[in-house]
């Protein structure tokens, strides 16, 4: 029996394409898969760390990473429209980053494919950066802890119900510069496990899984979700799963070469 300690979020769509790995959706036959649930900070930093076999990290950190870790090139999270919000509670005040020079910005971890976004956005804001859990920004922003807040997964769909407005949509703004999707996360693999054809089909396999038994999978994904409303679990799934996540393909695979040349061009590699 081969063990594979696997670390991913407990956001609905990690917890989707994952539960046939982790609940025996799926025969993955001598492997066997046991789940570490984490924020994506501390993934990020597990990978680093090398604590964790495979695991679920922003494309930001990944670029680091490469010489110990092999990309799998399914359950990724890459699309259109699904990129980071730079909210804020005062849209007077504060209507673009520009304003918020001197000024205090929540981020979910300075690894994390959103706080390049940012950099990538305005490589000379000048700002001080508090990094928290996702699921924390939002309510540092209403209660004024912080000045605005780079939020990122089923936050995009609730926000407005804070009463925060957006001011950047990040992903909108890179598909707008380079015409592709926007890869924010992606399983990676420790380059000392040989089994990397089969971990990558069985990965594969958990994908589709999902996406054709999705009723199989909800109590899983609500026992995880920090946002419990079916409104909001099932947009995320539908945003954030897609046809990149079954395969990344020649676009998803442009679009990371995209991020990694201007993340190099601006030094902005972890």
């Amino acid at each position: 029996m081969t063990i594979i300690n696997l670390g991913f979020s407990p956001c609905p769509n990690d917890t989707f394409i994952f539960h046939g790995l982790v609940n025996g959706g799926i025969d993955t036959g001598d492997i066997r898969f046991i789940e570490h649930l984490l924020d994506i900070d501390q993934l990020n930093i597990a990978a680093e760390l090398g604590s964790l076999d495979m695991i679920k990290v922003s494309f930001h950190a990944y670029l680091s990473l490469k010489d110990r870790y092999t990309l799998l090139t399914s359950g990724g999270a890459l699309g259109r429209g699904c990129g980071p919000l730079l909210v804020v509670n005062n849209k007077d005040a504060y209507k673009n980053i520009s304003d918020l020079k001197s000024k205090t910005i929540a981020i979910p971890g300075k690894l994390t494919t959103a706080y390049l976004l940012m950099r990538l956005y305005d490589p000379d804001i000048s700002c001080n950066i508090i990094v928290m859990p996702f699921n924390n920004i939002m309510t540092a922003v209403v209660n004024g802890e912080v000045d605005a807040g780079l939020i990122i997964h089923e936050s995009r769909f609730t926000y407005k119900s804070y009463g925060l407005h957006s001011i950047i949509d990040l992903g909108q703004w890179w598909e707008g510069e380079t015409g592709l999707p926007i890869p924010l996360g992606c399983i990676i693999l420790n380059k000392l496990n040989t089994e990397y054809v089969r971990i990558n089909q069985l990965l594969r396999d958990s994908v589709l899984y999902g996406i054709n038994n999705r009723d199989k999978t909800m109590d899983y994904v609500k026992n995880h979700s920090t946002e419990m409303s079916d409104d909001v679990i099932n947009s995320h799934i539908n945003l954030y799963v897609n046809d990149f996540t079954v395969n990344f393909g020649d676009v998803g695979m442009k679009a990371i070469d995209m991020l990694t040349s201007r993340a190099s061009a601006l030094n902005l590699r972890p």
